[in-house]
């Protein structure tokens, strides 16, 4: 066996794992080693935490969807927190004549310092976070709050979840698609140990838990994860429902995921101790396989392309792996170019087209991480969203 077929097996063992065998690993440890957690109707106080910059579309349905919720309102404060808004944030959200909102207008500094001064106005037992562009259900804070009656359980990821819009983005169709599966695997996850990590749409923590989140880093990942570095447990709660808008724009959501991976890396970095084994057992190779393996596959990638070109002329299987290469990524590229038709939403072209897509924002983050750029401020850019029909698209 020469060079390049050691690399073309290398490159195919990474990838196999990281896609298919953990995964599988993860399936099999939920009935193997499963550790269920205690819910009940338990009902602690509650401060939901809102980072806002720039955001006069949504914040007003926003304080009114956390004032609508099924949970008892003498328990509930909502915390807002406008981080140097140049827009009609502030003056929207001083139109409420609302005892249990307090809102801080502060300067622009990033989200991360926003959620720090936040915490420090909180009166709850329970800190809940989440994103000024996200509804939740009605039932949703109730449901997130349950298993809090199991005192391992330090924090719980909510069900971030599309809502039914028009978006005709090839990128929005295989993102639907990636979270459908992502929600299989907080499932699999959660039935034996913790979830990887929570999303910021919605996820809550007790307030004794909580870690002052670093500038630079995925603020959710880093306050979700602190949870667990105490020694406490990570659950996912699918009734926990929180809906958001699709995608604006396939170059929109490309530069939302270059900053989020950007952050993200930094995050694993600033939690490196949550990869030790020895003292983490198998949440650190979860860790591994879900925030670091596959954040870098377009390295193996990449390789198994080169290597497959490389190796075409010695045999059939190498001409078909290379052919069969060749023909996905040419999928991808037609995803791109029908992007906004029909056509291009249809997953053989919009999955090719949303992995190639995701991959080569890794790389411009690991680029931008090696070169030491950090992303402490963020602009939203949001889609319209519909607060009168907060129905899933599920797509399974």
């Amino acid at each position: 066996m020469n060079v390049n077929e050691i690399l073309f097996w290398s490159a195919v063992g990474v990838i196999l794992y990281t896609y298919i065998g953990f995964p599988l690993l993860s399936w099999l440890r939920s009935w193997m080693c499963r550790r269920p957690h205690t819910r009940s109707d338990v009902t602690p106080t509650v401060s939901v935490l809102i980072a806002a910059h720039n955001e006069e579309d949504s914040i007003g349905d926003k304080v009114r969807n956390m004032l609508a919720l099924d949970y008892p309102g003498e328990l509930v404060q909502i915390v807002v927190a406008s981080d140097g808004s140049s827009d009609r944030t502030i003056e929207i959200l001083k139109t409420f004549d609302e005892p249990r909102l307090t809102v801080l207008n502060l300067p622009r500094a990033g989200k991360a310092a926003a959620l720090n001064a936040s915490v420090e106005h909180c009166t709850g037992e329970i800190l809940v976070f989440s994103d000024a562009n996200s509804m939740f259900g009605k039932d949703a804070l109730t449901a997130l709050v349950r298993p809090f009656a199991d005192p391992t359980v330090g924090g719980v990821a909510g069900d971030q979840r599309y809502s039914k819009g028009d978006s005709q983005s090839t990128a929005d169709a295989g993102e639907r698609s990636y979270w459908n599966f992502d929600r299989r695997m907080k499932h699999w996850q959660s039935f034996a140990g913790s979830v990887t990590s929570a999303t910021g749409a919605i996820y809550a923590i007790r307030r004794s838990l909580f870690t002052t989140v670093p500038e630079g880093v995925t603020d959710d990942f880093a306050t979700s994860t602190a949870v667990i570095a105490k020694g406490y447990r990570l659950v996912f709660e699918v009734n926990a429902a929180s809906y958001e808008p699709v995608a604006v724009s396939s170059g929109v959501e490309f530069g939302r995921k270059v900053r989020i991976i950007t952050r993200g890396l930094r995050g694993v970095l600033q939690m490196r101790t949550l990869l030790n084994p020895l003292r983490y057992g198998f949440y650190s190779v979860q860790l591994f396989s879900h925030k670091v393996l596959r954040r870098q596959m377009v390295f193996p990638l990449l390789m198994l392309l080169g290597t497959s070109v490389l190796l075409a002329q010695t045999s059939l299987f190498y001409l078909l792996a290379a052919a069969g290469q060749v023909s996905f990524y040419v999928a991808a590229l037609f995803g791109g170019l029908l992007n906004g038709t029909k056509l291009g939403r249809k997953k053989p072209l919009s999955l090719p087209f949303f992995f190639c897509m995701v991959n080569f924002a890794c790389l411009i983050a690991t680029y931008k991480s090696l070169c030491g750029k950090r992303v402490v401020l963020w602009e939203p850019q949001r889609a319209e969203f519909d607060t009168k029909s907060l129905t899933v698209a599920t797509e399974n």
